[in-house]
């Protein structure tokens, strides 16, 4: 064969190999970001009813059934709510017995399949909670964002931005909470959400875009009577917090942050996606590479090193070191540089965002002290 034939076959070759490459990191990319909203988290492994009885649940015995605090129960069929592993109770040492606080939905018969979720609530403030809310809709840049806002005496506003793996219902976790304290709050679903535009690509950018969506929402929020906003949010939606925080031209009007779990190592929450979703160790590399150059996250501001000193609101976060989806060492980091502005409240035992159910008490006294100078 002449040479130059041979480089030609070589060339041809790699080309090949290349575009293989680049395809399979591109289907491995939208494996573990190109997912519908409310698809459960992917630590969220499932677990089977062994026995019920009044006021208690038998699970297979895991480490997520051991979790401490209050978690929904669902299946496609079921949605009840779990509170604290019943240390005394007899059960198989291969189960665990946990209180079961209410059930909404269906019923967990023995031999179902479930799962642990930290939203607790289906519906919507007023059919889950009793709360009075009305359905608005905010202007968006790719159209209509449907949100729940529950009216409050004060002129500070909380903005709740669910995040992975979860729907706006998320949030209702703490609004009786918030609504205890006279705060208006505007629960948003935005882009990707069940009802609203999706992403041209059809990705998930961990908050990188999606901001946007919170920045319209703070626009309508001050539109309508919010002197100051504080935004509360929940894994990507703590991310696209920090977005808004210094991006928007409205930020001067953001007076807090609460972060729970957020999303600040893209590449790290990434990997863990892809992971938990199927995606073959050797592609992971493929795969964030090719969602970086798809969603232009290598670009994104939380990684560049200059979020702590453009912050300037308040910040408490709420983060654990048993977060495998978005790892906190850059919270502490955050923290540690920011420490006149920012204060992390160190949340054991909880997966993502999760936060509030390993311990709500602890994590509703927690934001109260840090609300109350803000209202």
């Amino acid at each position: 064969m002449r040479p130059a034939t041979v480089t030609a076959a070589a060339v041809t070759t790699i080309l090949g190999l290349g575009a293989a490459a680049v395809a399979a990191g591109r289907y491995a990319g939208d494996a573990a970001l190109g997912t519908p909203p409310g698809r459960p988290f992917p630590t969220d492994r499932g677990l089977t009813v062994h026995a019920t009885a009044p006021g208690r649940v038998t699970l297979t015995r895991s480490f997520t059934s051991l979790r401490p605090g209050t978690y929904g129960l669902v299946s496609d069929d079921t949605h009840a709510v779990v509170g604290p592993v019943l240390e005394g109770a007899h059960h198989a040492p291969d189960t665990v017995v946990r209180r079961l606080e209410r059930v909404d939905r269906g019923s967990p018969e023995p031999g179902a399949r479930v799962r642990i979720t930290p939203q607790l609530h289906e519906g919507d403030p007023s059919s889950a909670l009793g709360l009075d809310h009305q359905e608005v809709e905010i202007p968006g840049e790719l159209g209509a964002l449907p949100a729940w806002f529950l009216p409050g005496a004060r002129d500070t506003w909380v903005i709740t931005v669910h995040g992975l793996g979860t729907t706006r219902e998320h949030p209702m976790n703490v609004m009786e909470f918030l609504h205890d304290l006279r705060l208006p709050v505007l629960d948003l679903a935005y882009r990707g959400d069940a009802g609203t535009p999706r992403s041209p690509d059809g990705l998930s950018h961990l908050g990188a875009s999606e901001w946007r969506d919170l920045d319209a929402a703070i626009r309508f929020a001050v539109r309508y009577g919010a002197e100051k906003v504080v935004v509360h949010g929940w894994s990507t939606g703590a991310s696209m917090a920090l977005h808004a925080a210094v991006d928007s031209a409205l930020r001067d009007r953001i007076c807090g942050l609460v972060l729970d779990s957020p999303v600040l190592d893209r590449a790290a929450t990434l990997r863990a996606l892809a992971v938990a979703r199927g995606v073959p160790p050797a592609l992971l590399p493929l795969a964030v590479r090719a969602v970086q150059g798809q969603t232009g996250l290598q670009d994104a501001r939380l990684l560049d090193g200059s979020l702590a000193p453009a912050l300037r609101a308040p910040t408490l976060i709420f983060h654990g070191p048993d977060d495998t989806l978005a790892p906190w060492q850059p919270s502490r980091e955050l923290a540690a540089r920011r420490p006149e502005l920012v204060s992390l409240h160190t949340v054991p035992q909880a997966p993502h965002a999760a936060m509030w159910n390993a311990d709500p008490a602890h994590y509703e006294e927690t934001l109260r002290r840090f609300l109350t100078p803000l209202m």
